[in-house]
């Protein structure tokens, strides 16, 4: 190709750019987009191989294709759920896990599936395609997406693990998991990970044992003998996540998480916990007298919406904010689990509310 022709059919991509920088102070988040697109321009400056450019390039289309499956949904619950993709539909397991996607399918949520067979074929076929979402990964083998969820515009075929897992666990306000093999346990130590080192939101995470199992139990006793008792992890970090056999306990544990608390972000250096329901005075102090560990300095309070958070649409919760260690996380869902239960005899709210 010659450089005029070249340069000819590089025209439409520069109109497409030189009008997107024209709009770029009128839209939204017009900083963040020109510091995406500035980045973008100083890698083309860095000594790169092809094979890099088809990386990025992949990712971004990983992403853009599920941002755009994900955000007429951003706002309604979500929980993902994880298991073999070698589990039979005989086996109790497969039909456990269509019980408990069908429950919570019932409660109002939705479920996040890795769209393939086994348990993820269950928990799409327990939610329905219509409450399910499918986030398949591109394999050389065993990966095609099951027949719940093919065709279907909330199947997204990603080409890499980890843009995968970033939505995963971006759009999840819960993770369930069955017994499974590298890849559930990938995926539960992931999650567990981004947990105690506050890297994902707070969420509840269910590990569930077919009936009279023992898969999740001998796991968790694995970690207690070799992870707890060797200093590697703490016992706080053990209220990271609940096994159970039972798909009533299973959906219990996820419903009554959001049963007081809501939802919760950092505005500056302090972390605000918004709640369906306010706190009593009594409440507080007997928060701050059992968790004062968990705080840098000065108490845990009651406040109304900051300004950071007024475009958010949550100015009608209430709010405790504390200046949290960030490192103590098993011990801040210890108290999250204290306030639901502090609650226990309100009138239960609707779930899965909006986030």
């Amino acid at each position: 190709m010659t450089f005029s022709s070249s340069s000819h059919a590089l025209e439409p991509l520069q109109a497409e750019i030189s009008e997107l920088l024209d709009l770029l102070p009128q839209m939204k988040h017009g900083d963040l987009i020109h510091q995406a697109l500035t980045t973008l321009v100083r890698m083309a400056e860095v000594e790169a191989d092809r094979l890099d450019w088809k990386i990025l390039n992949a990712s971004l289309q990983d992403m853009e294709q599920a941002f755009r499956v994900f955000y007429p949904y951003r706002h309604v619950r979500k929980i993902a759920i994880f298991g073999s993709a070698r589990t039979p539909p005989d086996r109790p397991a497969y039909q456990m896990a269509a019980e408990f996607s069908r429950a919570v399918a019932e409660q109002g949520f939705m479920v996040m599936t890795g769209g393939g067979p086994g348990i993820m074929q269950a928990a799409n076929e327990g939610a329905s395609a219509e409450k399910s979402f499918g986030l398949n990964i591109r394999l050389p083998f065993e990966q095609g997406s099951n027949p719940i969820m093919e065709g279907d515009r909330k199947l997204i075929n990603f080409k890499y693990f980890f843009t995968r897992k970033l939505f995963f666990l971006r759009e999840s306000d819960a993770m369930a998991a069955f017994p499974g093999g590298f890849g559930t346990q990938d995926e539960a130590f992931e999650c567990l990970t981004l947990m105690q080192t506050g890297k994902t939101g707070l969420l509840p995470v269910v590990l569930i044992d077919s009936p009279g199992g023992d898969y999740w139990k001998s796991w968790d006793s694995y970690l207690r003998e070799h992870f707890l008792k060797a200093g590697l992890i703490s016992e706080a970090d053990l209220h990271l996540y609940t096994i159970t056999d039972r798909v009533d306990v299973a959906c219990e544990t996820i419903a009554s998480f959001y049963r007081v608390f809501h939802s919760s972000r950092y505005v500056e250096d302090r972390l605000v916990l918004r709640l369906n329901l306010e706190l009593s005075d009594a409440d507080l102090d007997y928060l701050n007298q059992n968790y004062s560990d968990l705080l840098v300095t000065g108490k845990i309070s009651k406040i109304q919406a900051l300004p950071q958070e007024a475009s958010n649409g949550a100015d009608d919760l209430h709010r405790l904010i504390l200046h949290f260690n960030r490192r103590d996380l098993g011990r801040l869902y210890q108290m999250i689990g204290e306030i639901n239960r502090l609650k226990m005899n309100a009138p239960e709210a609707t779930h899965p509310e909006h986030k």
